[in-house]
């Protein structure tokens, strides 16, 4: 719920002055998918490539949960209390588990998603796990009883070695983490501990030596740490701790600063891709719970918000092509969710394609557009363009064009057949961006038959049933006619509402509901003598807007109005409910009545919840007497989209007493 502060008034210019927001709505970003899992807990979460799997472990119910990529679970691996720290094998064929109160660690098999072997770790009680040095390592013990052992596999039977840390070096089980950059080094961090303390040792003689230690790694360390991931690089080592806010990087060498990833509070998981983009997760009210980044910077190329879940601590992980980001949340009824972030660090892309509409057939035609993106595309980029005629049904390949600095293109082809040529241009898409396809179609050397549709540039208000007639004139033996509906938003795709046969005067109507701007298109698929033909027109329709005003004392008709009466000292609460959609916000509008005429206080706009609905807080001391009122409304773009017309919301009118 939103707060707006009523400040005692000097003046009405500065009413309703100062806003603190306690967001109800989404934040920038959702993630592609979320799935509920059975979990009690959460642990620890690896990803597995090769059979596109997640493991996720959970000490309470003693289970390592295995979902696919969409996030439905595949398989669970059960007897495992105390589970936590997981290891993917470097082949993909094994997930090692460290399973503490059965003081052992355990090998899953990923093609089963079944146990294959239990090695016992004596009377140690494994908690993190990290492989490098051809052994597996682990942190282990509980409170004064902190260490770290190895298991190694190499030969014909297993080998635990305990207590190769130095003596007191942990209080308690150190998170572990490696990478192929680095083989031969592992990295230490004490779990949940202020100041931070961390640790580089040298393993590539089979016995830990310490290379580097930090007792609050450049003075920045903060406290409270949850994980750490070392770079693939082998270059640094990047920590997420509850304070400061942002992810901490730390050289290898001796644990130096080596820079920031900025989130916000409180930073509890990272992980990094095997190309070094970063994905910090911080566990956030009411901001962005994921924040995705290039390696060495500070501004993230993509946040995502969980809502009101809450990230869980090390509840991030990389499939390993980068291709997909997932999260681990807690839901706010206790449950666990799975996100899932398809193409994280690609930005979107956006095409577009402009051809004639008419052409001559054996006559150049030139096709134009344009390739647009928030990141800029690198020095020669190409689209490709593919022809579809009467002669070309299935498509053919005609090249490439390349692509301006300025995003444009052109292209220029000589279409051999009549009738509707098809032309689409499609962008491949590259590390960076996203693929992207545009088509447009040409009418080539037929002759022109009429075609038109009523109703263009019309208003309507929401849920409205509306006729459309779409007239044909002249043809040969077509008489066919298609009526389609295109609403606003690329979850809406242009649909069929009616296709037949025109009556004697040339006419075919159909009724469309409406709830988002629409473009409104006949259609006339030609003949061998007639031209094919598509008339579209666009028509508006209205939200849906319904308001209310809560904590008043009374009402009454005063001014020709309803008015609503509160108490100075009691806030009221106004309260929105509009037609939802992905990203939507509402116009916030005060006034305050004086000197014969209303005049605006404030103006605002607020994010509505998945659900279309918003509440405000109006707090402070106001002045008694004095008549305001306030409204909600769409504005077309500036409500965040572009899906529906202005719609000005009816005014509710109140007055404060004493």
């Amino acid at each position: 719920m939103r707060r707006r502060t009523l400040p005692a008034a000097t003046a009405l210019a500065v009413l309703f002055s100062s806003v603190a927001l306690v967001a109800t709505g989404a934040g920038p970003a959702a993630a592609d998918s979320s799935t509920s899992l059975p979990l009690k807990s959460t642990g620890d979460m690896v990803v597995d490539g090769v059979h596109q799997r997640v493991f996720i472990s959970d000490p309470t119910a003693g289970q390592v949960v295995v979902t696919d990529y969409a996030g439905a679970v595949v398989g669970t691996v059960g007897s495992l209390p105390g589970v936590r720290g997981l290891e993917l094998s470097p082949d993909s064929g094994t997930v090692y588990a460290a399973v503490g109160d059965a003081d052992a660690i355990v090998a899953i098999d990923t093609a089963t998603a079944t146990e294959a072997h239990r090695y016992s770790t004596g009377t140690a009680d494994p908690r993190y796990l990290a492989e490098t040095g051809g052994k597996i390592w682990f942190g282990y013990g509980g409170a004064a009883q902190g260490n770290i052992g190895s298991l190694d596999l190499s030969g014909t039977d297993p080998v635990v070695t305990l207590n190769q840390a130095p003596t007191n070096a942990w209080y308690s089980a150190p998170i572990l983490d490696a990478s192929a950059g680095a083989p031969g080094t592992l990295v230490a961090g004490a779990p949940d501990q202020s100041p931070v303390v961390l640790a580089v040792y040298d393993v590539s003689s089979g016995t830990p030596s310490e290379t580097a230690h930090a007792f609050d790694p450049g003075d920045t360390g903060g406290g409270n740490l949850m994980d750490l991931a070392v770079t693939p690089d082998g270059k640094d080592v990047v920590t997420a701790s509850g304070f400061p806010y942002y992810q901490a990087v730390y050289k290898l060498t001796d644990l130096s600063k080596d820079g920031t990833y900025p989130t916000n509070p409180y930073p509890n998981a990272v992980d990094i891709a095997p190309n070094g983009d970063v994905a910090a997760g911080t566990s956030s009210t009411d901001e962005p719970d994921v924040h995705v980044f290039k390696p060495g910077t500070t501004l993230p190329l993509k946040e995502y918000d969980l809502g009101s879940d809450q990230l869980t601590a090390r509840g991030l992980a990389w499939a390993p092509d980068a291709s997909k980001l997932f999260a681990v949340s807690r839901t706010a009824g206790d449950g666990y969710a799975l996100h899932v972030h398809d193409d994280p660090t690609k930005t979107s892309s956006t095409l577009t394609v402009n051809a004639p509409a008419t052409a001559t057939r054996a006559k150049p035609l030139t096709l134009t557009g344009t390739l647009t993106s928030s990141a800029a595309f690198p020095a020669g980029t190409t689209v490709s363009v593919t022809r579809t005629d009467d002669e070309s049904p299935s498509g053919k390949a005609l090249g490439t064009a390349n692509v301006a600095a300025d995003g444009s293109y052109s292209f220029t082809d000589t279409p051999p057949a009549g009738g509707t040529v098809k032309y689409t241009v499609t962008y491949a898409g590259d590390a960076d961006h996203a693929g992207a396809t545009a088509s447009d179609s040409v009418s080539v050397a037929k002759t022109a038959t009429t075609l038109t549709l009523d109703n263009n540039l019309k208003t309507y208000g929401y849920g409205s049933y509306v006729t459309f007639t779409a007239h044909l004139g002249t043809t040969y033996k077509n008489r066919t006619v298609e009526i389609w509906a295109d609403p606003y938003g690329s979850d809406k795709p242009n649909a069929l509402v009616k296709k037949g046969t025109a009556d004697s005067s040339g006419n075919l109507s159909a009724t469309v509901h409406l709830t988002r701007d629409t473009k409104v298109s006949a259609k006339f698929t030609g003949d061998t003598r007639y031209a094919a033909k598509t008339v579209t027109n666009t028509v508006y329709t209205k939200v849906k807007i319904s308001t209310s005003l809560s904590g008043a004392y009374k009402t009454a008709t005063a001014w020709n109005a309803t008015y609503y009466y509160f108490r100075q000292s009691k806030d009221p609460v106004y309260n929105t409910t509009m037609t939802p959609y992905p990203g939507r916000k509402y116009q916030f509008q005060v006034q305050a009545y004086s000197d014969g005429a209303w005049h605006t206080t404030d103006t605002e706009y607020f994010a509505l919840d998945s659900y279309g609905k918003d509440s405000v807080v109006l707090d402070g001391t106001p002045p008694t007497g004095v008549r305001f009122r306030l409204r909600s409304s769409y504005i077309d773009t500036k409500s965040g989209d572009n899906v529906n017309t202005t719609t000005y919301g009816a005014w509710k009118y109140f007055i404060f007493t004493k």
